[in-house]
């Protein structure tokens, strides 16, 4: 069984995929990288494809038709991480707003403090954002609020994709009943996870707002991240969650 693998979604991140693959090769913890591409016109498949010369059996690469959600680029991730036997399942941004030293902590909070989800959180010790324009914050950090008053889970960064998971969780947890394929994927994960029994740990972590690239955000994928959490909590009122194993 292999340890770790981190995914990455891609569209558009020509700017940003060599140097975070570079970073996060670097740590002095062994990674593998797998990168999701939805069709990148700027060339990001083949930057990754070039790469997999220098780093063979590190370096993996799903390339997809089109651009067809962040969710479901999770969801190729993770099963492509279980077919291929790996431990500790990281998702992660392209764009260096997550630091890739922070894995090591994530990775941590997992293998050695007991959590079978690790969330790299901006809001657990205040609001650890940095270059957001001021009304991106309070949208942000009053979404994971809401989020977490309406499903009541012990989580003050709900909307947070920075995140590490032990292989059983994503085993457990249904894959395929998962529905959300925008933003709102990440607070339907971690609600699922914490309804099947796991246990969620935030680690604190510094945001920082991309450099290079456009980013992904809109105000419907963030209406969609609002308004899902609703559906979310009411389905799970008639749904049976299988648990973790004792």
């Amino acid at each position: 069984m292999y340890d770790s693998v981190v995914i990455i979604p891609t569209y558009n991140e020509k700017e940003n995929i060599e140097s975070i693959t570079r970073a996060v090769f670097s740590l002095e913890k062994e990674f593998d990288i797998l990168v999701i591409d939805d069709g990148s016109p700027d060339g990001t498949a083949a930057i990754v494809k070039g790469m997999q010369n220098e780093f063979p059996d590190r370096l993996h690469i799903i390339e997809r038709q089109g651009k067809l959600g962040l969710g479901t680029a999770y969801i190729t991730g993770f099963k492509w991480a279980l077919e291929n036997n790996y431990q500790y399942i990281f998702e992660m941004d392209a764009d260096f707003s997550h630091n890739p030293n922070d894995l090591i902590k994530l990775h941590k909070a997992c293998s050695e403090e007991g959590a079978d989800l690790a969330i790299g959180s901006r809001y657990i010790t205040g609001v650890n954002v940095v270059n957001w324009p001021i009304g991106r914050v309070l949208m942000s950090y009053f979404a994971s609020k809401y989020v977490r008053i309406i499903t009541g889970m012990k989580v003050a960064d709900t909307t947070a994709g920075f995140k590490c998971y032990r292989r059983e969780v994503l085993e457990t947890i249904g894959l395929d009943e998962i529905k959300f394929k925008g933003y709102a994927f990440q607070s339907e994960m971690k609600f699922t996870t914490y309804k099947c029994g796991f246990t969620i740990k935030e680690v604190p972590i510094i945001f920082v707002n991309r450099v290079l690239g456009v980013s992904k955000m809109n105000g419907g994928i963030f209406g969609e991240a609002v308004f899902g959490v609703i559906r979310l909590k009411l389905r799970s009122l008639f749904k049976k969650y299988p648990q973790k194993k004792k």
